[in-house]
Parts: structure tokens; C-alpha cells; sequence
């Protein structure tokens, strides 16, 4: 999962080199830290939130085989 991540975001940024997906399990969640060069954070969020709402659905989408929650935390 946390390649998938890495994937989609490396291929939105300008700053690929930079990309970096951490994962944090908590008790019933498991958290995709995505961090990004600064100069990239707007293209990961889009227009809106439009590109992070999307690359959350496909986790999510993802780890339904898994039987867990998920979501991806966006940080520069």
C-alpha cells in the first residue's frame, strides 16, 4: 500500500526525489504519512482538495481486501 501511494504521488510532483510515505498503525487505523517537497504540497491537494480526495479514495478503495481502515495524512 505504501508503494501505491508513493507511485501515484511521485508521478503529480516536480520534485519526485522527495516523495516519502511513512505508515503509523494506531489500534483499528492505519495512517499513510505522504510527505512532499513544499513546493509540491499544492499538487498533491489540487484544486479544492480534489487530487488528495482521490488519492484517498483509491487507498481506501485498496484496502477494502485488506479489512482495514485507512486514510493518507499529507504533510510537506
Amino acid at each position: 500500500m505504501e508503494q501505491l501511494v508513493a507511485v501515484i504521488a511521485k508521478a503529480l510532483v516536480d520534485h519526485p526525489e522527495d516523495v516519502k510515505v511513512r505508515t503509523v498503525e494506531k489500534e483499528s487505523l492505519v495512517v499513510y504519512e505522504l510527505f512532499v517537497h513544499p513546493d509540491d504540497i499544492g499538487k498533491i491537494i489540487g484544486k479544492q482538495g480534489r487530487i488528495a480526495k482521490a488519492l484517498r479514495t483509491v487507498v481506501t478503495s485498496a484496502a477494502v481486501k485488506l479489512d482495514k481502515r485507512v486514510t493518507v495524512d499529507i504533510q510537506s
